[in-house]
């Protein structure tokens, strides 16, 4: 059984049990003040936990927040966008859920800690200052009703009545008391059970509503997440084949490295050991420098670099160059030595070493050195690809052949053309609006350049295309959605001629324009843009730091033909055991140099277009490119008046116009007005950059500035 009703009619009788039922209900009291007092503590160090969550969970999100990915190259998808971003939006959820937080416990104390402790002073407080005055009430009745009764009867009348009236008047007052204590007693007790219940059900609701609040930010974060997630995986779809084509020309460089060492028509560059005479009896010193020849000011800057001491730099000193001639072993008992005389001071003779013979030669060469025997100072070198030729095979019937024979055979032809489908003139055209833009606009660009390349380009462009939508129409069954078909079609359609890995890290941007094409090819392909049409926004300027700029080696592609007359079923270059690696794997290309440079016939070109519009199957239609590949290209390499004298693409005879008008930020950079026409246009080294010569100045113009001639 619980406590005990305490009656009114008892607190007349005060017996012993009325007593014991008043204990019972003390004790109660002040057990529940015990609890509330531990409940408070505990409130109060729950508050102060959280407090301490919040404040990590903030620093947390502070550190998300202020971090940013770098990227390379000069521009970023909008995958690596949203990726970029990310850290930013994580940031974002935990300062909100933060912020739920913070006004969860503010509730919490308003709610919960408040309300009990308002209980525990003022209920169970009042009760306490009233069990005193009861007590003492008791005490003061007690006292004096013993003090009455141990009066002598012999007293006077009056004096007993006087005493009788006080003791009368006290026990009132206690009784009084009495009744008052009682009522406080079951009051507070009835009182607990929703003075004290009802701020945990509102701790409750506030906890609830938290969670709540949590709830709400994960749905909206759970869209946020899935589409994060396609950007991850599009993100590494493209890396893996970014790493591909990157270990690819790391392989070819590593095979021939001194092919890709090649010279700027402005300036040479590259390690020399420096001699540095001394008085004697000190001798001379070799110090290892990096020197840069500009070769129209005939100027050497050396700059002091010791990569055993951690990579620091030293000044740069510049000389100008008077003559070049090669150092005999007989002069001087060290091999690869150069002796250079000065303007700056004459009579003065630098000598210097280089590395090797290769790079003698390449120093004697640059500087217009002389060479006692007069013989020919460099040295010619050629990709070899170990080109391989299959046996012949009947293609008349192509249904026997596997899909994945067909898909890849389809793919290394398009790799092996001499100049790709959307064609070398218009890459970085194609390449500017992935850059940047909204979807519309990108669209529209990529619209618009389309219809500039060549017609028979364009025509079995869009045949592929259509096929490559079909393919992706079911993606649910073949895994090769369209950014999938991006990553592998990407690189093989188009493709820089610099054969450099700053171009690589361009094939993200590759996919997006696939992708695009993809997705609207009956648009694109369907609609002549009309006059109206939004062509190439204003290119934005390549930005450029000439004091971290990284002047790396430029490969210029060579084109190549492939030898495929016929294509064996079995070849391991176009059968494979999957679907995804026949058509994602980025092969390498089985080729021959070509040793004159000039275009491929044009007759099984002709033939292969002819097939292709017709609206032949793709296997068909791949079977006869397979069949008439030995010579057979979809492209010119290069235009007549593109030729140099040595016949070598892209030599000093180009010409360009400004289409827009530029103002130098830096004296290597030429300033000029639309309509200006460059000579003796090459590539730079310098991505995004051309190396030019206006009005018999020579110096860097912003390559989506101009247009080739």
């Amino acid at each position: 059984m619980g406590l005990h009703p305490l009656e009114f009619s008892e607190c007349y009788l005060d017996s012993p049990v009325f007593r014991e039922k008043i204990k019972s209900h003390e004790a109660e009291l002040d057990k529940t003040n015990r609890f509330i007092k531990e409940l408070y503590k505990d409130g109060k160090n729950l508050i102060n936990a959280t407090k301490q969550l919040v404040l990590a969970q903030r620093k947390f999100a502070q550190s998300l927040g202020e971090f940013q990915f770098e990227y390379i190259g000069d521009a970023k998808t909008d995958d690596e966008r949203c990726i970029d971003e990310s850290l930013q939006e994580f940031s974002n959820f935990l300062k909100n859920l933060e912020d739920q937080r913070e006004l969860m416990m503010r509730n919490i104390t308003e709610t919960l800690m408040k309300p009990l402790e308002k209980f525990r002073k003022e209920q169970l407080g009042s009760a306490k200052a009233e069990r005193k005055k009861y007590e003492k009430e008791t005490e003061k009745y007690y006292s004096s009703l013993e003090k009455l009764l141990n009066m002598s009867a012999k007293k006077k009348e009056p004096q007993l009545q006087e005493a009788d009236s006080q003791v009368e008047t006290i026990r009132q007052h206690f009784q009084e008391e009495s009744l008052d204590y009682v009522c406080k007693l079951q009051e507070i007790q009835e009182r607990k059970k929703f003075d004290c219940v009802e701020p945990m059900l509102a701790f409750f609701q506030t906890v609830f509503t938290f969670y709540h609040q949590g709830f709400e930010l994960a749905n909206d974060f759970n869209h946020y997440k899935k589409a994060l997630q396609i950007n991850i995986q599009n993100t590494r779809s493209r890396f893996e084949g970014t790493r591909v084509e990157v270990f690819e020309l790391m392989k070819r460089i590593r095979e021939v490295p001194q092919e890709y060492k090649q010279t700027s028509p402005i300036s040479s560059e590259g390690y020399l050991y420096v001699q540095e005479k001394r008085p004697p009896p000190f001798g001379s010193s070799w110090v290892k420098r990096y020197c840069t020849f500009v070769k129209e000011q005939k100027i050497l800057h050396m700059v002091t670099f010791d990569h055993r001491s951690g990579g620091k730099m030293g000044e740069t000193e510049s000389v100008t160059l008077k003559s070049c001639v090669r150092k005999t072993t007989d002069m001087l008992d060290r091999r690869f030595c150069l002796d250079i005389e000065i303007t700056d001071r004459p009579g003065t003779v630098l000598t210097v070493q280089s590395l090797s013979e290769d790079d003698h030669k390449f120093w004697i060469h640059a500087m217009g050195g002389k060479e006692p025997a007069g013989q020919y100072l460099g040295k010619t070198y050629s990709k070899e690809r170990g080109n391989e030729k299959s046996n012949d095979v009947d293609l008349s019937t192509c249904e026997e052949w596997d899909v994945k024979t067909i898909t890849s055979t389809l793919k290394l032809y398009l790799r092996s053309l001499p100049e790709p489908l959307m064609t070398y003139g218009l890459y970085k055209d194609f390449i500017a609006p992935a850059k940047g833009g909204s979807p519309e606009s990108r669209s529209q660009a990529i619209h618009c350049l389309v219809h500039k390349l060549p017609e028979k380009n364009r025509l079995v462009l869009g045949l592929l295309l259509k096929h490559l939508a079909t393919v992706a129409a079911h993606s649910k069954l073949n895994l090769m959605t369209v950014a999938n078909l991006g990553v592998v079609f990407g690189p093989t359609l188009m493709r820089p001629q610099e054969d450099t890995v700053a171009a690589i890290m361009d094939l993200k941007f590759q996919n997006i324009v696939v992708e695009i094409l993809i997705e609207q090819h009956e648009k694109i392909f369907g609609d002549v843009p009309g006059p109206s049409s939004p062509g190439l926004s204003a290119p934005t300027r390549q930005s450029k730091k000439l004091s971290v700029r990284q002047n790396r080696p430029l490969a210029v592609y060579n084109p190549k033909k492939v030898d495929l007359q016929t294509v064996s079923p079995t070849s391991p270059d176009v059968g494979s055991n999957s679907d995804e690696a026949s058509l994602g794997s980025n092969e390498s290309v089985s080729s021959q140099s070509t040793a004159s440079g000039t275009p491929p016939e044009k007759a099984n070109h002709g033939r292969l277009l002819a097939s292709l519009s017709t609206g032949d199957s793709p296997g068909a239609c791949i079977a006869v490119a397979a069949s008439r590949l030995n010579s057979g290209a979809l492209t010119k390499a290069s235009s007549d008046g593109d030729k140099t004298v040595d016949g070598v693409t892209g030599g000093g005879g180009k010409r360009a116009m400004a289409v827009y008008p530029c103002e130098a930020e830096h004296e290597s950079e030429l300033s000029f007005q639309v309509g200006a026409i460059f000579r003796a246009v090459v590539p730079s080294r310098e991505p995004g950059w051309l190396e030019g010569e206006l009005e018999g100045k020579k110096g860097l113009i912003p390559e989506n500035y101009v247009e080739m001639l």
